[in-house]
């Protein structure tokens, strides 16, 4: 997993946010993230120190408060290049044109998604909308919680009003403790896992998801990453 991210923008709590309150080092060189993805399959790049010509929107971006084509930006130029992805977007008319584009950057299997709820991710509380991209081609649909046998969640479960707080909720649901958290991270999760080739379906790949959070491996990921990202 090579994870490109950045700082709240829009936001309560970005990606770079969470991790560094989990203890992540979000300083490491390129070289440094290489070994930790070498060493433990995981890495984070901080947005800011890949693409400096960025750090002069921050501040109007924030003034903003709203999501923008930064937003999409971002998970476009992954330093990594990583040809299996899952990515989302703030805006559904966005979802096939992503795909499109990853497909013309060389990809090879993705899933762009954007739920009906409005997240730009696969929601645990409502539809998603999916354009994946496999074998050259990309199709759309719509996906459900249910179908996965997922029950329906509550967005208000999963709110969180600062990256601590958002930590203490991820980190409950490496734990294996049951609840919307849990499953919206299956969900993903299982999504990532299914592009990568790992799982021949989506079902596949959130079984499997399920099973990493149920026997705490995924948190065990975690304490590695902190550790490898101070020490590596």
């Amino acid at each position: 997993v090579a994870k490109h991210g950045n700082r709240s923008i829009s936001s309560k709590s970005g990606s770079a946010d969470v991790l560094e309150a989990a203890g992540v080092n979000l300083d490491m060189s390129p070289e440094k993230i290489s070994k930790c993805v070498e060493k433990i399959g995981v890495g984070f790049m901080f947005a800011p120190a890949h693409h400096s010509a960025m750090k002069h929107a921050i501040g109007a971006r924030k003034d903003l408060a709203v999501r923008t084509i930064f937003n999409v930006l971002g998970p476009l130029t992954n330093p990594a290049k990583a040809p299996h992805q899952i990515m989302g977007v703030y805006n559904k008319n966005l979802v096939e044109p992503i795909a499109n584009v990853l497909k013309s950057l060389g990809s090879k299997h993705v899933m762009v998604v954007h739920s009906k709820d409005g997240l730009d991710e696969i929601s645990i509380a409502d539809d998603t909308y999916v354009a994946e991209l496999k074998d050259g081609a990309v199709t759309t649909y719509t996906i459900n919680p249910a179908e996965f046998g997922l029950p329906l969640g509550d967005l208000n479960d999963i709110k969180a009003d600062d990256a601590d707080s958002s930590l203490v909720l991820i980190q409950q649901a490496l734990d294996g403790k049951d609840g919307a958290a849990k499953n919206i991270i299956a969900l993903n999760s299982g999504a990532a896992i299914y592009v990568s080739g790992m799982a021949k379906s989506l079902q596949a790949g959130i079984n499997t998801a399920l099973e990493i959070l149920n026997g705490g491996s995924a948190h065990q990921k975690l304490d590695d990453f902190v550790r490898e990202s101070t020490g590596c």
